[in-house]
């Protein structure tokens, strides 16, 4: 008689999984850590020296992690930490911020301003590739640029190009300028915003409106305290809701609503609902609505923030070691000329559309 057979080991949970993925992106993490203590440190120094920080933790840890990556290229076992530092971690900061925003926040904007904020991801569209045609570059590439200034930067040239059918050349191009524009826009901001004497919740508009990537915004509203990073952060993410319609007008346009059968494998497929809506933007939601209905304690409101502001900073490190200045040589003249202009000519309907709404 044949033994009874032994149960199978239950595949719910593998320690060695975690393990690995921890010692896969150990190196990188604590590499933008470093970066980020340093960034910290000088900013004390600052303080201590003048009476407060020139420039926030924030924008230097982008500062200290460029100059890095720009003397000193990172092996590959530094990238996945890097990654994961620049995207996840900031993805949760994002999310962690909405517990900072009240159902208030989002009313003091008003159904106007949401509406001339979508008015003005069409036109920066428009105006941006009708720049980039004047400037030679063919369509593909101007839609890229454009979209890219308009929307939300990488994310939004990446979920465009299989749309479009851009090719790597085009998709690389735009990407690798976009990074340093975003970090030099970061940076210049805060002193467009002073010149012109804006109160916090206008110069959050400003940042919300002219600055790439949800993150950045974070950093290019700090200078100016968290009314205008939380302003900022919503007026964004209207931006960043743009990216669904705009890539099923796309579809439309390109043709892309036949039979899937008959496209081309997956690239001509479009990107999927979670480029559409991606999870941090309904996590930052979520947050806003249980901010509103008073189920986050007050108690735990400093602490959130105090943690999403440490989060950003570690991000804003990893996405400085991500960012090497010599890619804009590598970018091209006319692309480079292309992404200038048309992000100054959204900067200046920016402007004109909170002067106009008095906000």
């Amino acid at each position: 008689m044949k033994p009874a057979a032994l149960p199978s080991p239950v595949p719910a949970f593998h320690p060695t999984a975690p393990m690995a993925f921890l010692r896969r992106i150990a190196p990188g993490v604590g590499l933008s850590i470093v970066v980020m203590g340093a960034a910290i440190g000088l900013a004390r120094v600052e303080h201590g020296l003048v009476g407060h920080a020139w420039l926030e933790p924030l924008v230097l840890a982008i500062l200290l992690g460029a100059a890095v990556r720009t003397v000193w290229t990172p092996g590959a076992r530094f990238k996945p930490g890097v990654d994961f530092s620049a995207k996840i971690l900031l993805e949760v900061a994002v999310v962690l911020l909405g517990a900072s925003v009240s159902a208030a926040t989002l009313a003091a904007l008003g159904v106007s301003f949401v509406f001339a904020i979508l008015v003005l991801v069409v036109v920066g569209i428009v105006v941006g590739f009708g720049v980039g045609r004047m400037l030679g570059l063919n369509p593909r590439m101007a839609l890229l640029v454009a979209c890219g200034n308009a929307i939300c930067g990488n994310s939004a040239i990446a979920a465009v190009a299989p749309v479009i059918e851009a090719d790597g050349e085009e998709v690389a191009a735009s990407i690798a300028f976009t990074a340093v524009l975003g970090v030099i826009v970061v940076l210049a901001l805060p002193l467009l915003g002073g010149l012109l004497h804006m109160s916090a919740p206008q110069y959050g508009a400003l940042a919300g409106l002219g600055v790439y990537a949800v993150p950045q915004v974070l950093a290019a509203a700090a200078p100016f305290g968290p009314v205008a990073v939380q302003t900022g952060t919503v007026v964004k993410l209207v931006r960043v809701l743009m990216l669904g319609p705009v890539i099923l007008v796309l579809s439309l346009i390109a043709g892309r609503k036949t039979d899937p059968a008959a496209q081309d494998g997956a690239r001509a497929k479009g990107p999927g609902l979670h480029r559409l809506l991606p999870w941090f933007i309904v996590g930052f939601l979520l947050m806003i609505g249980l901010r509103s209905l008073g189920v986050i304690p007050e108690t735990w409101l400093a602490p959130t923030a105090a943690a999403s502001g440490l989060l950003t900073v570690l991000a804003m490190a990893g996405l400085g070691l991500q960012t090497d200045i010599r890619a804009v040589a590598r970018a091209g003249g006319r692309v480079v000329a292309a992404a200038v202009l048309s992000l100054g000519a959204l900067l200046a309907l920016a402007v004109l559309l909170i002067r106009m709404l008095g906000l």
